[in-house]
């Protein structure tokens, strides 16, 4: 677990650790620099539970993906599970886990579906992977080994519901500057062996104006107007972003048995990338190269099938935009 000024919603947290049918076997706590209680609160904690509790706390604010790392780097145990400060575990989290890496030792890391709360603990009627558009036939390409085919055309693994297999950290860092550690990680892991996606809710996942990032929105309105945003700057850094990775996985070829193929279905997400930074400002230009990505099936693939073909059709980019200031 990673703290960082979070106070107002740890302690439930750390007591929904504590309550768990299967206890963990230590909690390693790795503090950002806090200015506010958090210490105290995880170090009070400490003192009252029966399995381990490591504190470390950081003399500067790494940030949240390096601050994960570190924690990471700390951890003793054969399978470790990711917590974010501000969530709620259910009591079966940690047993239903460690069942799936039980039952299969090809499975390298597993996540969960989860329940979103508000920042009151009041449930908002909703789950976490509707809230990503993480239907049911992308769960199903989890189960049938081919999650790369889902991670390179959306990020659907939520850090704050993921385990792993530890004698694979050293294949999966570094992570990159820039890189939000979940998406980092389940892309390399999924490079290596199979994901297990479980549709049972196992956590709360709290959903408030102060985290970092959070799941998307859940109705269809603020859904259209967070895509129309998303112009010719996303797509760049989007690029550099996926350069990046595949870097990564050039790099540790000979250790991800799915490198190779990860590495082509980036190549086709980045061709796709850009062609829609290249989008013409004229909108009947743009019909006969947005048919030609539509008809080879990239944007099912790599985007978001019929409403990326829309927006590429109808919304002006911020390229096109410029490029006729």
């Amino acid at each position: 677990m990673c703290t960082f000024n979070g106070q107002r919603f740890l302690a439930p947290q750390l007591e929904s650790i504590a309550s768990q049918s299967r206890p963990p076997d230590e909690l390693v706590v790795c503090d950002d620099a806090s200015s506010d209680g958090s210490e105290r609160i995880v170090r009070d904690f400490a003192r009252r539970v029966r399995f381990p509790v490591r504190v470390t706390v950081n003399e500067r604010n790494l940030g949240s993906t390096k601050n994960f790392e570190k924690a990471l780097s700390l951890c003793t145990g054969s399978m470790v599970v990711l917590a974010d400060q501000d969530d709620i575990w259910y009591p079966q989290k940690l047993n239903r886990m460690e069942q799936e890496f039980r039952r299969s030792p090809e499975v390298v890391a597993v996540f969960s579906d989860a329940d979103l709360i508000d920042e009151h603990s009041t449930p908002e009627g909703a789950r976490l992977w509707d809230s990503i558009e993480f239907n049911r036939r992308e769960q199903g390409a989890f189960g049938r080994g081919k999650a790369l085919d889902v991670l390179v055309k959306h990020p659907v693994v939520t850090g704050a519901t993921m385990a792993f297999r530890m004698d694979i950290f050293p294949l999966i860092t570094p992570i990159v500057h820039g890189y939000v550690h979940d998406h980092w990680l389940s892309l390399l892991l999924a490079a290596r062996g199979k994901i297990l996606a479980i549709p049972e809710p196992l956590m709360q996942y709290r959903r408030h104006a102060a985290q970092q990032l959070g799941p998307g929105p859940l109705n269809l309105r603020a859904r259209i107007a967070r895509s129309i945003r998303v112009g010719a700057d996303s797509y760049r850094n989007e690029i550099r972003s996926w350069d990046q990775m595949r870097r990564a996985l050039d790099e540790r070829r000979k250790d991800l048995p799915q490198a190779e193929y990860a590495i082509n279905r980036i190549d086709e997400k980045i061709a796709l990338l850009r062609h829609r930074v290249r989008l013409s400002r004229t909108r009947i230009a743009r019909i006969p190269v947005v048919f030609w990505q539509a008809l080879s099936g990239n944007y099912w693939r790599y985007a978001m099938g019929w409403k990326s073909i829309a927006k590429d059709l109808l919304v002006d980019s911020a390229e096109g935009q410029a490029r006729t200031s």
